[in-house]
């Protein structure tokens, strides 16, 4: 008796100290889940998450906590998190009316349709007047139509109107990267290579492994000329899987020709011009495939082909940028204009240096330059020094001494007999002389150049008299030599 007695005893305590024990968790449960609620309504999610996950390690049968980790984890923009933790809740209490609700909106937007519309009706049959439910399965069936009608269009090559669409859809459900990956086929087959990136970047933030993710995006940025970004993507493929047999060959690629670019841009700052020619047939050679990275390095070639006085290659050039890529290219706009100069296009240098001066009003090289083309334009219609020995502008000195002679022989005043001809040759070897003279000496040079006559005195002041010479004291035989004597029979002997 005495030991069934003891027993008995034995019995009370443990039961006692188990109650006890399940009133200490459950007090501990609810201090967490206060706190929890205190860190939430302070917008500190990592701490609040700390005390949740403490509450459901000690009562992990308590399905309000696990819905209160929910919010938590939504509020903090972790969906796959939050997710799990509405499904326990659903498995913990299946008639909760707001977990479904939740848990149903989180569905729609990740494009799981049949899902959220069986959570939907789940509400409904436990409260059949719930209009919230009744809305959100209408909602449901209307993203439904247009995804069919966008999958329609995608598939007959339609593929604005399948834009359209999926534009629709995705306001809703942007979590849904099948969604995101046909939007973006659809926007690069339109040549929206800028927005087709945008929506593979939102399924690398999608899927777990988002390698392939980060090859698309790479060979996109590379297809348009943005070598940088398509390293700066490829690396990140890499990062993931370095033996992945795909990204490291577009990597290999991809930084050769980046580094070309980077020579090429430092022989065109350095006015290494030969070279940054050199450098642009390496990379024209490389790559023949990507248009604008093309169109980048006859911007370069541009600049550099007027430099060395390869004029119409320059023109041909700037002219492709122009025509392919930005058309109000500061740069290159004035660098076409230059070579029009060169090339005596007088009417086409000022065009182009308007139209940059329009695009850019704050350019000094823009303003200034079309101020100088229309002088040049002016001067064009007089007496043109380059015209008269048949030299490009950008001659140098070498050459203008050897038209000089050839034209000084070819019109040597000596060699005409007929005083009409012998009156005509002397006109052009005062041409000839004054060009001379006005070219090879470099002040004189940079004032015609600049659109003004340093042999026309009206002009120096500003005028715009007659440009013949005004007394022998300007030509260039010194001294106010009268290289024709005093009229008679006009005795020459010119030695060259």
């Amino acid at each position: 008796m005495r030991e069934r007695a003891g027993r008995w005893a034995v019995l009370c305590l443990q039961v006692f100290a188990i109650g006890s024990a399940y009133a200490s968790v459950a007090q501990e449960v609810e201090k967490h889940l206060e706190l929890g609620k205190q860190f939430l309504g302070k917008g500190q999610f990592a701490d609040a998450l700390t005390h949740y996950h403490a509450a459901i390690d000690l009562d992990p049968t308590n399905y309000l906590t696990y819905y209160r980790r929910a919010t938590v984890l939504l509020a903090s923009g972790k969906v796959k998190a939050a997710l799990p933790d509405l499904d326990k809740v659903v498995e913990l209490k299946p008639d909760f009316t707001a977990a479904l609700i939740q848990r149903g909106n989180l569905l729609i937007k990740q494009g799981r349709f049949d899902a959220a519309t069986d959570d939907f009706k789940a509400v409904l049959a436990t409260d059949s007047s719930h209009a919230e439910s009744r809305e959100k399965l209408q909602h449901i069936a209307q993203l439904r139509e247009w995804v069919e009608q966008a999958h329609d269009y995608f598939e007959n090559d339609d593929f604005k109107s399948a834009e359209l669409l999926l534009d629709k859809v995705l306001e809703i459900c942007q979590w849904d990267p099948d969604l995101h990956r046909k939007r973006s086929h659809c926007r690069r087959q339109r040549g929206d290579i800028q927005n087709a990136i945008a929506d593979i970047r939102a399924i690398s933030k999608l899927v777990p492994d988002s390698t392939e993710a980060y090859l698309e995006i790479s060979r996109m940025y590379y297809e348009i000329g943005d070598i940088e970004n398509a390293l700066i993507q490829i690396r990140e493929c890499l990062k993931l899987n370095p033996d992945h047999k795909e990204c490291f060959p577009v990597y290999k690629k991809a930084k050769k020709l980046q580094k070309m670019r980077e020579s090429l841009d430092e022989f065109a700052k350095k006015e290494h011009w030969e070279k940054c020619i050199e450098k642009a047939d390496q990379i024209l050679k490389f790559e023949t495939q990507v248009d604008n990275v093309q169109l980048d390095v006859f911007r370069h070639t541009c600049k550099c082909n007027l430099h060395v006085g390869h004029v119409d290659e320059a023109i041909n050039q700037c002219t492709e940028v122009l025509k392919y890529g930005d058309e109000n290219d500061l740069e290159v706009l004035c660098d076409r204009a230059e070579a029009y100069i060169v090339a005596e296009e007088f009417n086409k240098a000022v065009d182009d240096f308007q139209k940059a001066h329009t695009a850019h009003e704050s350019s000094r090289r823009a303003k200034e330059g079309l101020m100088r083309a229309q002088k040049l334009l002016k001067q064009s219609k007089k007496r043109d020094y380059y015209k008269i020995l048949g030299v490009r502008r950008n001659a140098n000195k070498r050459e203008i001494m050897k038209a000089y002679r050839k034209l000084a022989q070819k019109w040597h005043p000596d060699l005409f007999q007929d005083d009409d001809e012998k009156k005509k040759a002397q006109d052009k070897f005062i041409d000839i002389a004054a060009a001379k003279d006005v070219l090879t000496d470099p002040e004189k040079r940079q004032q015609f150049d600049q659109g003004i006559d340093p042999l026309d005195p009206e002009a120096q002041q500003g005028g715009h008299g007659h440009h013949g010479f005004h007394g022998f004291h300007d030509m260039p035989f010194g001294g106010g030599f009268n290289p024709f004597g005093d009229g008679g029979q006009h005795s020459f002997k010119f030695h060259f």
